[in-house]
């Protein structure tokens, strides 16, 4: 009865708009509104027209950023059926980009009413306290908060609190009360102890710790019976238990262990900049205090935070995000080396600066280029001073930069940049890639000063005769001048500029010699030679400017210059690419696409062929920096619609020429593949033209059939019959029929563990930690089946089964297994077949008369 889709101009109207949303825009029993601005605005329109609809909605998302959340606030205790409720802030952010909390202070007395709430979200709000309501929810199973106050162990029903990101210092003894509690989230927060109340949480099965301060744990957690996990990374541990640091399911990653306590003599700097931070893949923030401290994240980048670089505790959120030309403005002949990192709190300024050490994908066929590290400060990119280093071990390159505050940062290789202060009294400024290029600045060239920035693009004579079939053609390096004035300067500039290769001033036909004029996106190129004065010497070209562009000296038989050199100029920012699809030996269902530039194609069909098999790359095609292009699944061969990057059923790419246009992907088919194999394809088509793309290009590539780039072949062969569709016992096992979960919510029968099985593979024993087996019957089922993954995997699995079979949470708890364990695409198998199931059940029930009189529907749905 909720998703809410399309309703901004049809609610415009008020309510009288309202009944015509019925069909359309309700259905099954959610409201997410929270993605919505006027997300209240829009309920208490709905309310106010469909009320009968909307009071049996179970699941409901606002934001606590609305300002008409106080209004919606006195109509939720009128949602009896209400099971899901999400009151979450951080849905509008501030000037610099920072999320905003919530305006959420309290809740209306009538919350405690809903009887059937089973899941309550209020985090990155601003309650002080916790609201009385809360302890009168009898259903209440999930707790998100921001604070924890001592009444909290009286929620005794409670199974999942989470508590992570705020600043608790302390925990009350009475969170020892939550003796149904079986997740406890407490990670990124200043707590120094934790209260040995804890042990008495025997239904505990996962406690996480990790990015705190702690300096010590009590024993007695290693005693808890059903303890799966407990996360202490990053905390300031030196000394750990026996007892806890001997379990298999402890984390302790990060912690000085076993590192003296500094004398209070010792340099107070030098202690402080021994905390060192290590970040697991799955965290996204870290805590910075007064202290400084270093910082490694999984995907190798490193923070520096000296001594007072923080006023005082700060909390770092990060993300590595994947470039989006939309946004990331590449200049001409930049080349993206990195994702995009992204660091927050933006706009806050540090009283040191941070240093940061970004990899790359090292340009090792880029020459004549240098390395920067790029940032965004809300209006424009810049560029940062950047050092160059090369790790010892790894031999892996880093860009190292400095700030003072965060934002958006990358890697990019660009031309080298020579720059220069140019006063009154003039000046003179060098190209350090070719000396032979200098720009000079008389007296009196400017009344204030400015700041002036040379580039040079040096083009090959081969490159040149390849491009325009003309042998004798030649041309001077290409070189670009800007300055941050948009006021000529009051003199002629002097420029000179090598003779083009193979030209001096003695052979010099002055008839075939030009110098071009170029703006600033290589668009059009003009012929100016007769506009200036040209002085020639045995190797150079000078002349006089007022204004900065492009200037390029071209040496030709060729009466119109300007087209060619056009055309060069383009072909000069391409790549030449050519696509690949590749297959997985042990399962075809498993596609490798990859866009490779041609010269990394061999390399790469070496390194992949021991695991992969497929066609023969397509043929060359040429694809500039930054541009946008989509794989198609065709003639019986299908994917996932639903995928973030599938646009109109279409795989999306950006070709990047330094980073891994390369995406891994599981295809199926509608074909009945029992009796025969389905012989398919993949085709490549470009996307969008992108801005920046020459008029003649962007010309070429609005055609239908110019979008089109290569088709390669795809094979998935005739299936071989499956576990549990021969008779006989299951590759030796014999378990009795299976029924996890009830008719209303759906069933996991065998054929469903059957066809889970066949996916899990060698995660098997995370899997089963994650599903609650001890460590030591995963050591006796690897052992017992020792010889044998598929063995290993159906005991894991069914064993579990049968001891859970009687769970009525059972299923989403394999759910949340499979995701701890890093298994999305399983916990997304395991929805569908549960999601399926609950449609029959439903259309049986309706097909016979009967009327739901209460849903008994697992709260744990809520959650997915």
């Amino acid at each position: 009865m909720a998703e809410l889709l399309g309703l901004g101009d049809e609610c415009g109207e008020g309510a009288s708009g309202a009944p015509a949303l019925s069909g359309s825009c309700l259905a099954d029993n959610r409201l997410n509104l929270d993605v919505y601005p006027d997300g209240c605005h829009r309920f208490l329109q709905l309310f106010e027209g469909q009320r009968g609809e909307v009071v049996q909605v179970e699941f409901l998302r606002l934001s606590s950023n609305d300002h008409l959340l106080g209004a919606t606030l006195g109509i939720l205790p009128h949602l009896k059926h209400l099971k899901s409720l999400v009151l979450k802030g951080g849905h509008a952010r501030d000037e610099f980009g920072s999320c905003q909390h919530g305006s959420l202070t309290s809740l209306p007395p009538d919350i405690g009413n809903l009887r059937c709430l089973t899941h309550l979200d209020l985090s990155f709000n601003s309650l002080s306290t916790l609201p009385s309501c809360i302890l009168h929810l009898p259903s209440l199973r999930v707790l998100l908060l921001k604070d924890l106050p001592q009444s909290i162990g009286e929620l005794t029903v409670l199974q999942d609190l989470d508590l992570s990101e705020n600043a608790l210092e302390f925990l009350p003894e009475e969170v020892g009360n939550l003796h149904n509690c079986t997740e406890l989230d407490l990670s990124g927060n200043r707590l120094s102890s934790i209260p040995d109340s804890l042990a008495n949480l025997k239904s505990l099965r996962r406690l996480h710790l990790h990015s705190n301060l702690l300096v010590t744990v009590p024993a007695s957690l290693a005693s808890l019976p059903n303890l799966s996990r407990l996360d202490l990374q990053n905390n300031c541990l030196r000394a750990v238990p026996p007892e806890i640091q001997t379990s298999p399911f402890v984390r302790l990653r990060g912690n000085p262990l076993g590192e003296t306590e500094p004398s209070p003599q010792a340099d107070e700097s030098s202690a402080r900049g021994l905390q060192r931070l290590f970040l697991a893949s799955g965290e996204d923030s870290f805590t910075v205090t007064s202290e400084g401290c270093k910082a490694v994240l999984a995907c190798g980048i490193h923070f520096y935070f000296p001594p007072g670089a923080a006023s005082g505790p700060l909390r770092i959120y990060f993300q590595t995000l994947a470039p989006d030309p939309q946004w990331v403005k590449l200049r001409h002949h930049d080349v993206l080396l990195s994702r995009v990192l992204e660091l927050q709190p933006h706009g806050v300024k540090f009283q040191q600066e941070v240093q940061i050490w970004m990899p790359y994908a090292s340009p090792q066929t880029l020459h004549q280029r240098e390395v920067v590290v790029r940032t965004f400060s809300g209006q424009s990119w810049s560029d940062l001073r950047t050092r160059v280093e090369q790790k010892r071990k790894s031999k892996k390159h880093v860009a190292h930069c400095s700030v003072l505050h965060f934002s958006w940062f990358l890697v990019v290789s660009r031309l080298v940049q020579n720059e220069c202060k140019v006063p009154t009294e003039g000046t003179l400024l060098f190209s350090s890639v070719d000396p032979n290029i200098k720009v000079t600045f008389p007296p009196g060239v400017t009344e204030e000063t400015r700041s002036v920035k040379l580039q040079v693009l040096p083009v090959s004579a081969e490159e040149i005769e390849e491009i325009t079939a003309e042998a004798g053609c030649r041309a001077s390096p290409l070189l670009c001048l800007s300055q941050d004035s948009l006021v000529d300067f009051l003199r002629p500039v002097r420029i000179q500029l090598p003779l083009p290769p193979g030209v001096t001033g003695l052979n010099l036909d002055r008839s075939r010699l030009h110098l071009l004029h170029g703006d600033l996106e290589g668009q059009t190129w003009d012929d100016i030679t007769s506009q200036v004065v040209l002085e020639f010497t045995h190797l150079y070209a000078v002349f006089e400017v007022t204004h900065f562009s492009w200037y390029w000296l071209w040496y030709t038989t060729k009466t119109y210059i300007g087209g060619i050199a056009k055309k060069v100029y383009e072909r000069l920012r391409m790549y030449q690419v050519n696509f690949i699809a590749l297959q997985r030996k042990k399962d075809p269902e498993q596609v490798l696409l990859q866009c490779v530039p041609k010269h990394k194609v061999d390399p790469v069909l070496k390194k992949l062929q021991d695991r992969y098999r497929g066609p023969e790359p397509s043929d060359m095609v040429e694809m500039f920096e930054g541009e946008q292009f989509f794989a198609a699944f065709e003639r019986g061969i299908s994917i996932d619609m639903d995928r973030p990057d599938c646009v109109d059923g279409r795989l999306s790419f950006i070709f990047y020429s330094h980073l891994k246009n390369m995406k891994e992907i599981y295809v199926t088919s509608p074909v009945d593949r029992k009796g025969q194999a389905v012989k398919g394809q993949v085709s490549f088509y470009r996307g969008a033209v992108p801005e920046s793309i020459p008029e003649d290009a962007s010309r070429r590539r609005k055609g239908p059939d110019s979008l089109w780039l290569a088709t390669l072949p795809i094979k998935l062969p005739r299936l071989k019959p499956r576990w549990g569709e021969n008779p006989g016992p299951l590759n030796g096992f014999s378990f009795p029929p299976l029924n996890l979960g009830n008719a209303e919510t759906g069933y996991l029968t065998q054929a469903n563990m059957l066809s889970i099985a066949r996916r899990v593979g060698a995660d098997w024993r995370t899997i089963g930690l994650n599903l609650g087996l001890t460590y030591q019957q995963i050591e006796r089922i690897g052992y017992n089946n020792r010889e044998d993954l598929d063995k290993q995997i159906l005991d894991m699995l069914f064993s579990w089964a049968q001891q859970n079979s009687e769970d009525p949470d059972c299923v989403s708890k394999l759910i949340t297994a499979m995701k701890e364990s890093g298994r999305q695409d399983i916990a997304d198998e395991v929805k569908t077949i549960i999601e399926l199931g609950r449609q029959k059940y439903w259309e049986s029930i309706r097909r016979v008369g009967l009327e739901q009189e209460s849903s008994t529907e697992d709260s744990a749905i809520a959650m997915m």
